[in-house]
């Protein structure tokens, strides 16, 4: 099997948001899953799709705030090391129940850090944050069930939308306070992740093919959705 991955750079919050989605819209065409590596302009809170806006922006001082086409809780954007993982309707993934790719996924990056000697754990349980000073629906607060930890703080979580078009899994690592000696950087992990991926899943690494069509789409939905403040606050 083909898979694609598509390194992006650093993008505006808005663009980040549209091009996830028009990377799931664009699934049917595409018939490969696709692994996204992105970073961020500014210091930038994305929040789940159903959550409260009124909420999320009492419990985040980081602007601009931008409502994620998938769900979860408040994810703050600044030096985490950022991804999303779009999977064609016809593929394995998409017939996963949530619970299993949500597993898998965390699965998969797991294995990333130990191929770069980080012993990370999963979490087996869901535990809360405990104290309501950290405001409602904060991502990296508690943990869920097969979250990414790493000395029993979440270091990895993601957040998923399936439907008749694909799945689209939209994650954050905040990346561990390993020793500065150890040289970890982005760059490593990301190199992690094609590698781990061989080995789990048996594929290929093909790069991303040059696609107007897919970045025209993610401009029309900056202006029709991302960037309207309308839509970000419409709960």
């Amino acid at each position: 099997m083909n898979w694609l991955l598509l390194n992006s750079g650093k993008g505006e919050a808005a663009f980040n948001m549209a091009l996830d989605e028009a990377l799931l819209e664009a699934m049917s065409r595409l018939q490969a899953p696709v692994l996204r590596f992105y970073g961020w302009m500014e210091p930038a809170a994305t929040f789940g799709y159903f959550q409260k806006f009124s909420e999320v922006e009492r419990a985040t001082l980081l602007r601009p705030l931008l409502r994620r086409p998938t769900g979860g809780g408040i994810v703050p954007h600044n030096a985490d090391w950022t991804y999303s993982f779009a999977v064609p309707p016809c593929h394995e993934w998409h017939s996963l129940t949530a619970t299993d790719s949500y597993r898998r996924i965390h699965e998969w990056i797991q294995r990333a850090f130990g191929a770069m000697n980080i012993k990370t754990e999963m979490a087996t349980e869901k535990k809360s944050a405990g104290s309501r000073a950290d405001g409602p629906g904060q991502c990296f607060t508690g943990h869920e069930k097969s979250d990414v930890l790493w000395h029993g703080k979440k270091i990895a979580g993601a957040a998923q939308r399936r439907n008749k078009l694909g799945l689209l899994i939209q994650g954050s690592v905040q990346p561990p306070a390993v020793s500065p000696a150890r040289g970890h950087a982005r760059g490593d992990w990301e190199k992690a992740m094609k590698a781990a991926a061989l080995g789990m899943f048996s594929i290929e690494w093909g790069d991303f093919p040059s696609d107007d069509a897919l970045f025209e789409r993610a401009a029309e939905l900056v202006r029709q959705k991302y960037s309207q403040q309308s839509y970000n606050e419409k709960q």
